[in-house]
């Protein structure tokens, strides 16, 4: 069950990632590069036509923007679900679904209005860039940091599907 800061706190998620996305595509051209921290950070706008982390980004195929759109939609439901039935335990389950679904709401938001991601975080380390990635993704790998390190730290059973 949702407590009451569960639903503001991915809301401001999707807020801050929407936001942000926004300003990346109202100031940076696609592909420009803006330094943020030389040798180590830039802002740079990529469009993820694929799933996370690009996977499916370099296939086309017939109407791949409803079918990305439709397995978002999917696992945010799937994500909502498990919140719902299993995530009332500990604050920091919570606090980590939380972050997972409003990461998950606001790259779907992307996907379902624009066709695409919008991802602009470009970390890098002598020549070696990690994945772009945005606001969204960030809230759902520390989500899921948060909720594996609960599985593993709370010493309580991981409930079973029925």
């Amino acid at each position: 069950m949702l407590r009451r800061f569960d639903v503001p706190l991915a809301g401001a998620i999707v807020v801050a990632d929407q936001v942000t996305k926004r300003l990346v595509l109202g100031s940076i051209p696609l592909h420009d590069t803006v330094p943020v921290i030389p040798s180590l950070l830039n802002l740079t706008f990529v469009q993820n036509t694929g799933a996370a982390f690009g996977f499916m980004n370099a296939f086309d195929f017939p109407f791949k923007t409803v079918v990305v759109t439709a397995l978002a939609l999917l696992a945010l439901a799937a994500i909502a679900y498990y919140a719902r039935r299993y995530g009332s335990g500990t604050l920091a389950a919570r606090a980590a679904l939380a972050l997972i679904l409003g990461g998950a709401a606001g790259n779907l938001i992307d996907r379902a209005t624009l066709g695409f991601v919008v991802d602009f975080v470009d970390v890098h380390w002598r020549g070696w860039h990690f994945w772009a990635f945005n606001v969204a993704d960030a809230a759902i790998t520390v989500g899921a940091i948060l909720l594996i390190l609960d599985m593993f730290g709370a010493g309580r059973d991981v409930p079973q599907a029925v």
